[in-house]
């Protein structure tokens, strides 16, 4: 019987076994990486998303046999190394996934290898020190050393010292740290009690999950988002104390360090829901990492379940308001052209184009979008090795953004945001799509 040739059904995704120690098995791991290198060798549709399929390609083609079984099988780590888990060959390239019998989801299988590598082998100091966001965050945010670390990322010669110490690329743009983090800004909201008019699914009341990032480097994200939200009569409030969502440990295979982020989060997240409140996270990564890999990792979890079904990226969530008639539409000053480029781990999240459509509410504004991937990840971006590759992955977007000539330009994801911005390398700067809402509203 001929195997089916591509899927008619929408992907679907299995639970990691992470827990069993056969998924750290180097030999059982390495033959199902041949198995589905073989198939990704016969297809090749993937090609121009990340640099993991090039990677394999050219090893294949320049090996002896032109295919996968005349590759080394260290090589296979190369492949590994260049996949940052974005999840768009999964969702929008791979036509073997589940459930076609060929059973293919590459993200999770480049997670498995990441997974047995740290258990088996470990990892670099560099890479723990850049997925350890907390404790990076909590020493770099600290009044004075705040403003000598971001001095100090802006200076050539002590760049060069830190590629050649950590092997963090000189060139990289480095995120700023503020010493006034948002959870301080915005600490008059712990423990807010309020009442929201519902709408729709949603409750009309919000926890705001900061993300270390929007706590620490970019807060202004976080501040416009709580402007926003009010200006609609939506209360937010945040959490006594939150931990990183647990993504950078996640993309370096350290999942007993995710299992440690999932037990201080999930709890307090899954009491504000059982008390009415809905989530909120403006990074597209964190809500991502509670929708969909949480689930996935911790299947039998009621409480993660709950957590994943109350969670909404913000622009999902403004656009369900409106949809009941509860957003308020009356804004004061027009964008113009906005390049907007939809950052992978939004797309993934199958809610469609929900910051596009609502940005077309604004009137005298057009929205440019642009879905390729910004090649920044968060860490792979700012690593010596594969800076240079991450920039070659922007290019066609910074293209796009300066064919455009928009009046403004940005991203859901801020770093993916400053990664474009870095490519322009003409002065400008990229504004947080709610920080172009907030402007539009004119508060």
């Amino acid at each position: 019987m001929a195997t089916r040739e591509g899927n008619l059904e929408a992907p679907t995704r299995h639970p990691l076994d992470w827990k069993n120690p056969e998924f750290y098995d180097e030999d059982n791991l390495f033959q199902e990486l041949e198995r589905v290198f073989d198939h990704c060798h016969g297809c090749r549709r993937c090609v121009s998303l990340c640099n993991s399929f090039p990677t394999l390609f050219d090893l294949v083609d320049e090996s002896p046999t032109f295919e996968v079984d005349g590759v080394e099988k260290q090589d296979y780590w190369q492949v590994v190394d260049h996949c940052y888990l974005c999840d768009l060959c999964f969702m929008t390239k791979c036509p073997y996934t589940p459930p076609h019998e060929w059973n293919l989801d590459f993200p999770h299988l480049m997670l498995r290898a990441k997974a047995a590598r740290f258990k088996n082998s470990g990892v670099s100091a560099r890479d723990k020190i850049l997925t350890s966001t907390d404790a990076v965050g909590s020493i770099a945010g600290i009044p004075v050393v705040s403003g000598v670390v971001n001095r100090v990322n802006k200076m050539k010669p002590t760049r060069k010292i830190l590629q050649g110490v950590l092997g963090v690329h000189a060139d990289a743009r480095l995120p700023e740290y503020h010493s006034k983090t948002l959870h301080a800004r915005l600490s008059d909201r712990k423990g807010l009690e309020a009442t929201g008019e519902a709408a729709g699914p949603t409750s009309g009341k919000v926890v705001l999950f900061t993300t270390c990032y929007g706590n620490r480097n970019e807060p202004i994200i976080g501040e416009d988002l709580v402007a926003v939200f009010e200006h609609n009569q939506i209360p937010v409030t945040i959490m006594q104390q939150e931990q990183c969502c647990g993504m950078p440990k996640m993309e370096l295979g350290d999942l007993e360090s995710v299992e440690k982020a999932k037990q201080a989060n999930i709890p307090a997240l899954a009491a504000l829901v059982d008390a009415g409140w809905d989530i909120v996270a403006p990074i597209p990564s964190c809500a991502l990492m509670f929708k969909q890999e949480l689930p996935l990792l911790f299947p039998d979890d009621s409480e993660v379940k709950k957590v994943s079904a109350a969670i909404y990226d913000p622009f999902e969530y403004l656009l369900l308001r409106h949809r009941a008639e509860k957003l308020n539409t009356d804004f004061k000053v027009p964008l113009g052209k906005v390049a907007y480029h939809a950052a992978c781990h939004q797309r993934v999240q199958n809610i469609g184009p929900k910051t596009r459509e609502v940005l077309e509410l604004i009137p005298d504004t057009t929205i440019e979008s642009i879905e390729r991937c910004s090649g920044h990840d968060g860490t792979y971006a700012v690593k010596k090795e594969f800076h240079e590759i991450s920039m070659k992955i922007v290019k066609p977007v910074v293209t796009r953004v300066k064919k455009s000539q928009p009046d403004h330009y940005g991203s859901d994801c801020p770093m993916a945001g400053h990664h474009i911005e870095h490519g322009m390398s003409d002065g400008s700067e990229t504004k947080h799509p709610m920080s172009l809402l907030r402007m539009a509203y004119g508060i």
